[in-house]
């Protein structure tokens, strides 16, 4: 090897966050005094890929490489591995001299004699060598040094000290505190270390990109960048596991490889030793004092000077500032557990659980690993601590407690209660219906009589819903589980808490009166006095047209009270009362907490609920661009989840920004999609839901006719009608597509009805709206101005941009079509450029004709005017206008796809266009500067 441009490792050759460590292997090997090296390193860091990818780049450079590995079996045998290395050499003997030939043939195995001197080997040898080095450079590469046998060891060493200057190099790998015959003296070493932080995620995220959020980081903290444990820890565990739908073992199991490396280690220790490193590894804290006195529970005899075997050995080590047990890697922890015997973990969880009499969560946990047989006194303390485990949202450790709880239970009926906790809180906080579903079916297997328990109950509507149940099954058969349930109406009971919340969510998709008055029956009988939640929620939520102002000062306290709630449950369950009084803003904060908390692993469920509030604010004030990424995020969970139920409310939210973007297809296909999912199972508020993206769709391309025939199929003229919450969100299309279809009677009728109802009183855009509408129908035109006038002049309209807007154009039209030229322009050029600031082209083109017909020349946004694209606006353009999605967009620029998503939002009005799909004619239009 002539030079180190010999082993020069590409980009396309780098291993994952070992570009440093390539780069620093290919210096120490090309420097011309050196020419060996030996690289060092705990098991399963890596030390045999680096050694892969050396070689591989030599050989690609013209490189003879030559290749052996120690094996311990033959680590007896005499010049084993030199055989394996020098063997391909065999043509090049007949160059040496025939002693160094005679010597050399002998000890490879290729003649008969007697046994040469080690010395005449190793010369013979370096001869070989450097003769073959005379074709071109060679590198000998030999892995797992401590396995190479004495003989082969010796004439390597001798190899690598005498390699300098020469044209042949030297690689060895050996593991770092493991003893071998090698004698490394003078020899350079470099030791390989983990992969950092960002390398690590990196590689697991590569190779296992759908692990749980608190998946990956566990697994990122037990393999501390060890590579070997970062690829075969995730596979050693279940999907339900991976999925953190399933609670991780308190100590990971080890692939088949790394059993090998670290359990040969842990069982050449004494067993006291091993003893004492089970109970510590079981405990997890490392205290000494906890450590002392569990092994005297164990047998008396093993005291803490029984861990200096496993000290020397390099395994644990005590940090005396703290007096604790440290172990050197958590994968030795692994290995301890997964070395020990059954009994023996038993009995140690037993000892600990004697000495944590002081921790009850601790000691509950011990005592259910310890216990084979039904024992009621610790399966209520596992009950109670799922409990606890719950009030600090770690919904998968709780389901695991109350799962172990119901395995320990003597009795039948305290198993199938526990079953059926866990299957709710599977169902209701973490996604997990398949695992909810045979928990039920395990708990109405334990007591059959236990199918109609409240949390029997809401588990199985959840699966009902989310599979192809009705919404009329689902409701029937929770209000039979209230009715009949034995609770005595208690209004601090959570479960039956949690079912009115779920009843109440059903009544609102059904969208029927008949279905409320159940709810509300078990509502008055609560007992002192009904939460003021779920009064609050019912009128907010299911009939908002009628809730008054005492109402809405009882949400605005409620919601008061929730910007700092740290109960999921209860953040969705305000949101949804705020829903359609318009104050999501105030819960904004909050759900942004849940959403961070369910991108982290947190409770599924409560992820969506916080979504899809986030969805629609971000709708009604501006904020597309975001409401477009989060109603994807939300879809894809609830496909990945199984909550199939929810995926009509993201469907909505998208189908509203796209239809009031103009892009009429998309909305119109997403209503379909809503309408065909939601009619068989009797879901009308979807059903109204997607009539409501339907009508905006039309709208937006002036098909006024068919958008009438929607919301009246919604809020019939004249009428809103009781518990059809979406009445307060369609009265302004109805009101503008009657007007201008000539329909002006149903119009008049409708905001007569409007002003029967507190509509106007729930929000300042609801407010905006119904003084539009007001004006809309008025006959006398300057009546109409004054309306228009003092309906824009309202405070805080402008952070509803889209509904003001859509009243400034009305209030534009009707001047315009009074004659009222001048005074048309100011309202229809703000409407404009709100139009195209949010992207809205189709109504921003009725703005541009009424003003056109005002007599005003008004030039469209793309007229020349891609220029005023930034480079990298018009390089995200043109990649989108190609088909390719956001994520893949970013990809390929290396930007984060929510940066993409962002520039999009401000390329689209820059264009006038209002999305990717105009993309295509307008850059066409107007080439690159």
């Amino acid at each position: 090897m002539e030079s180190s441009d010999s082993l020069r490792v590409g980009s396309a050759d780098s291993l994952v966050g070992r570009d440093v460590d390539l780069d620093r292997v290919r210096e120490l090997l090309g420097q011309r005094e050196g020419g060996a090296l030996l690289l060092s390193g705990d098991p399963g860091v890596g030390k045999s890929a680096l050694l892969d990818a050396v070689a591989a780049a030599a050989a690609r450079s013209g490189t003879r490489v030559l290749r052996a590995a120690g094996a311990e079996f033959e680590a007896d045998v005499s010049y084993s591995v030199l055989n394996q290395i020098l063997l391909p050499l065999h043509s090049v003997l007949d160059r040496l001299s025939a002693p160094s030939r005679e010597a050399m043939s002998v000890a490879l195995g290729f003649g008969s004699g007697p046994p040469p001197k080690r010395l005449v080997v190793c010369n013979a040898a370096l001869a070989l060598l450097r003769s073959a080095a005379e074709d071109g450079p060679v590198l000998l590469v030999v892995d797992d040094l401590p396995w190479v046998d004495r003989a082969s060891a010796a004439v390597f060493a001798f190899v690598a000290r005498r390699s300098t200057g020469d044209r042949v190099r030297f690689l060895a790998a050996s593991r770092t505190g493991v003893g071998s015959f090698f004698d490394g003296s003078g020899v350079p070493s470099y030791v390989l270390p983990a992969l950092d932080a960002q390398a690590a995620a990196h590689l697991v995220d590569l190779r296992f990109p759908d692990l749980a959020h608190p998946v990956r980081q566990r697994l990122l903290d037990a393999a501390r960048g060890n590579p070997l444990a970062l690829l075969e820890l995730p596979g050693a565990l279940r999907t339900e596991q991976r999925a953190a739908q399933e609670v991780l073992p308190a100590v990971l199991p080890l692939g088949e490889h790394l059993q090998s490396l670290f359990g040969s280690r842990v069982r050449s220790l004494p067993a006291a030793t091993r003893t004492l490193l089970l109970l510590a590894t079981l405990d997890g804290t490392g205290d000494l004092g906890v450590l002392s006195k569990a092994a005297r529970e164990m047998d008396g005899e093993t005291d803490l000077r029984d861990l200096d075997a496993a000290e020397h050995d390099g395994l644990v080590r005590v940090d005396e500032s703290s007096r604790r047990l440290v172990f050197r890697h958590p994968l030795i922890m692994s290995a301890v557990v997964e070395t020990a015997t059954s009994s023996s973990r038993r009995a140690a969880h037993r000892a600990l659980a004697q000495v944590l009499g002081d921790k009850p969560e601790q000691r509950a946990w011990h005592l259910g690993e310890a216990t084979l047989q039904p024992d009621e006194e610790v399966a209520l303390l596992l009950e109670r601590t799922a409990h606890r485990i719950l009030n600090r949202g770690d919904a998968v450790a709780a389901i695991a407690a109350l799962t172990r709880a119901a395995d320990l239970s003597p009795l039948d009926t305290d198993r199938a209660r526990r079953l059926a906790e866990a299957a709710y809180v599977g169902a209701e906080a973490i996604g997990a219906l398949r695992g909810a579903s045979v928990l039920l079916e395990d708990a109405w297997r334990a007591d059959p009589g236990h199918g109609a328990s409240l949390r029997s109950a809401t588990a199985a509507v959840q699966l009902v819903l989310n599979s192809d149940g009705d919404l009329a099954t689902a409701h029937r058969l929770l209000v039979g589980a209230i009715e009949q349930g034995d609770h005595g109406y208690d209004a601090e009971d959570p479960a039956l808490n949690d079912a009115l919340h779920f009843l109440l969510l059903l009544c609102n998709y059904g969208a029927r009166e008949e279905l409320w008055a159940p709810y509300y029956a078990a509502v008055s009988r609560l007992r002192p006095a009904p939460p003021p939640l779920l009064l609050v929620a019912a009128r907010t939520w299911g009939d908002p047209a009628r809730a008054d102002a005492a109402t809405l000062r009882e949400l605005d306290e409620i919601i008061d009270g929730a910007t700092k709630e740290t109960d999921p449950a209860r953040v969705v369950r305000v949101g949804t009362a705020a829903l359609y009084p318009d104050r999501l803003a105030a819960v904004r904060e909050a759900s942004w907490r849940l959403v961070r908390q369910g991108r982290e692993g947190g409770p599924v469920r409560r992820h969506i609920g916080a979504l899809l509030h986030l969805c629609l604010d971000d709708y009604h004030r501006g904020r597309w661009a975001e409401a477009l990424e989060l109603s994807e995020e939300g879809l894809t969970l609830c496909s990945k989840s199984g909550y199939t139920v929810c995926t009509w409310l993201f469907q909505y939210s998208k189908g509203l920004v796209t239809a009031s973007q103009g892009d009429t297809e998309t909305a119109h296909a997403l209503a379909d999609a809503m309408t065909n999912w939601a009619v068989p199972r009797g879901l009308r508020e979807a059903v109204y839901g997607a009539r409501e993206v339907h009508a905006l769709a039309d709208i937006a391309g002036g098909n006024f006719d068919a958008a009438f025939g929607h919301v009246n199929a919604v809020s019939p003229a004249g009428s809103f009608p009781p518990y059809v919450a979406h009445a307060t969100w369609v009265f302004f299309d109805l009101v503008e597509s009657a007007v201008r279809t000539n329909r002006r009677p149903q119009a008049a009728a409708h905001v007569r009805a409007l002003r029967e109802t507190n509509v106007a009183g729930l929000s300042p855009r609801l407010g905006l709206l119904a003084a539009g509408s007001e004006a809309l129908v008025t006959e006398d035109d300057a009546e109409a101005a004054r309306l228009f006038t003092e309906a824009l002049a309202a405070p805080d309209t402008d952070r509803w941009p889209f509904a003001q807007a859509r009243v400034r154009l009305a209030q534009g039209e009707r001047l315009r079509r009074a004659r009222a030229l001048s005074e048309s322009e100011g309202p229809l050029t703000a409407a404009l450029k709100t139009f195209q600031q949010l992207g809205s082209s189709s109504w921003a083109e009725r703005a541009r004709k009424e003003l056109r017909a005002a007599g005003r020349v008004v030039p469209y946004a793309d007229g020349g005017g891609t220029a005023a694209l930034t480079a990298q606006e018009r390089e995200i353009a043109e990649l989108a206008a190609t088909g390719l999605t956001n994520r893949q967009i970013a990809e390929r620029l290396f930007i984060s796809h929510r940066t993409v998503g962002a520039h999009l939002y401000q390329i689209y009005p820059k264009l006038g266009i209002a999305s990717r799909v105009a993309l295509r004619d307008v850059l066409r239009r107007t080439p690159p500067d």
